[in-house]
């Protein structure tokens, strides 16, 4: 079963800015890079729009490009400004469980005023991003989020200036073209498809124009930070091939056969454009009935030969054992015209009217929300396979914390699509999907919808690798 196409945004906009994030080299003190989470004012609609009031990292959103070489240690002080508890995850990285960034799992919310050093090692080089992990469905809507991009050890492959980082966010405004503070948390959005906006950015500006170089490799880093919008692309439209899903690279770039390519919340892809004299092109959002352009290139230069395409590494992660593996079953319910049957909420069972008191709609296994008791107890370096069955009336975003996977089967046909490393996975409705993985991170680990709204509204278990 295919997954649904997704409406388009219904305004769009235009703005020249070159939309270059800023780095943390200004804010690294005595090697430790400095996050600050707090209120702060942004245009989002164009620059002659409206401020909109954000929740930011360091005062904009995205927040700073934190760059780093893999094995390198990373340390971060957190400090909270804002008016409610915080923490920081830190997507796609398998770091260690204390720093996974958990709130109420693997840490204690960091509260107002309050600051929380985060240290680990980056494992594997590729494209991630951090973003906030306590009452996620509001604080990342309002901005706080930004990209974690890991270099090779010996450098980054791509010439850093043909290496490009794009986070891409759908926003809800008013009419007037500010950022819709009030309607968070409602119902209609966690009960159906989640916080869908009406406005797309391109690291936080409308449409931004960049510049390429004919003839030379660039590399495109595409994190999708909304909370609930599934992007649709076509990379055939501009001669792209993938380099990377969600960080890991691909054997070789590959063109996309199954168009359009869907990147789902916090998914990413790396692409490899090779642009040819005076070929022009946007990145457009297809799920519409026209194409939607929220990033526009220009090409530069006359190439008298095509530079060499840079070599990614090979992904180091384990292989699971198939013949051997367990396997543990997530059966999704809830939601708008879903089936929810019999669900347990904080050991207690709900009635009718508990659905709507609690804002707990949605359910894995009869149980909503992190239930007392893991999903599984998994020993250290064995072989899993999680099989999530889709019985609800929506897409879900499926990530698991901690780990790397391959999808190994979707509704009873086993994938030729190469079974690429991934750390979340679309699942549409009515489908099953198995996916399978070593698990060789000790701690407790998350498995959740990326849907913010979902995850706020039951779509969230654990399990524990000891």
């Amino acid at each position: 079963m295919t997954i649904t196409r997704r409406n388009l945004l219904t305004a769009a906009g235009a703005s020249t800015l070159a939309a270059i994030l800023p780095s943390t080299a200004h804010a690294r003190r005595d090697g430790v890079i400095e996050l600050n989470a707090g209120p702060s004012r942004q245009r989002l609609y164009g620059a002659d729009g409206p401020l909109s009031d954000l929740w930011t990292f360091n005062g904009r959103a995205p927040g700073p490009e934190i760059r780093v070489k893999r094995g390198e240690r990373v340390r971060v002080r957190l400090t909270n400004n804002l008016e409610e508890p915080t923490s920081v995850h830190w997507h796609g990285m398998r770091v260690d469980n204390a720093m996974d960034g958990v709130a109420g799992l693997t840490q204690e919310p960091v509260p107002p005023g309050d600051t929380f050093d985060y240290e680990f090692v980056a494992p594997d080089a590729g494209t991630y991003w951090y973003h906030a992990h306590s009452r996620s469905w509001n604080q990342v809507a309002r901005g706080l989020y930004g990209p974690l991009i890991v270099d090779e050890a010996n450098g980054p492959v791509f010439d850093p200036a043909r290496d490009l980082t794009l986070v891409i966010d759908d926003w809800r405004l008013t009419r007037a073209g500010a950022f819709d503070v009030a309607s968070l948390g409602a119902m209609m959005d966690w009960s159906h498809a989640g916080r869908l906006g009406n406005w797309l950015t391109v690291n936080g500006e409308a449409t931004p124009q960049m510049t390429l170089r004919a003839g030379e490799a660039h590399r495109l880093r595409l994190i999708n930070a909304s909370n609930a919008r599934i992007l649709e692309i076509d990379p055939n439209r501009f001669g792209g091939k993938v380099l990377a899903h969600d960080g890991q690279a691909l054997p070789a770039p590959a063109s996309v056969n199954y168009a359009p390519l869907m990147i789902g919340p916090a998914q990413r892809v790396d692409l490899l454009v090779m642009p040819e004299p005076g070929g022009d092109f946007a990145l457009e959002e297809l799920s519409g009935d026209a194409p939607f352009a929220f990033a526009r290139f220009t090409v530069e230069g006359e190439a008298s030969a095509r530079a060499p395409v840079p070599r990614l590494p090979a992904p180091d992660l384990p292989e699971p054992d198939l013949s051997g593996a367990r396997t543990i079953g997530v059966e999704m319910t809830g939601g708008a015209m879903g089936r929810m049957g019999r669900v347990t909420y904080n050991g207690k069972v709900l009635r009718r009217g508990d659905f709507r008191r609690t804002g707990q709609v949605w359910a894995f296994n009869g149980v909503a929300n992190l239930p007392e008791q893991p999903l599984a107890a998994i020993r250290r370096g064995e072989s899993v396979i999680i099989e999530t069955v889709n019985d609800t009336a929506f897409v879900h975003a499926m990530h698991v914390h901690g780990h790397h996977f391959r999808v190994i089967e979707r509704s009873g046909t086993d994938l030729d699509d190469g079974r690429p490393w991934r750390d979340t996975f679309l699942i549409g409705p009515q489908q099953t999907v198995r996916i399978a993985f070593v698990a060789d991170n000790p701690g407790k680990w998350l498995y959740h919808c990326h849907m913010l709204e979902h995850a706020a509204a039951g779509m969230n278990t654990w399990f524990e690798v000891a």
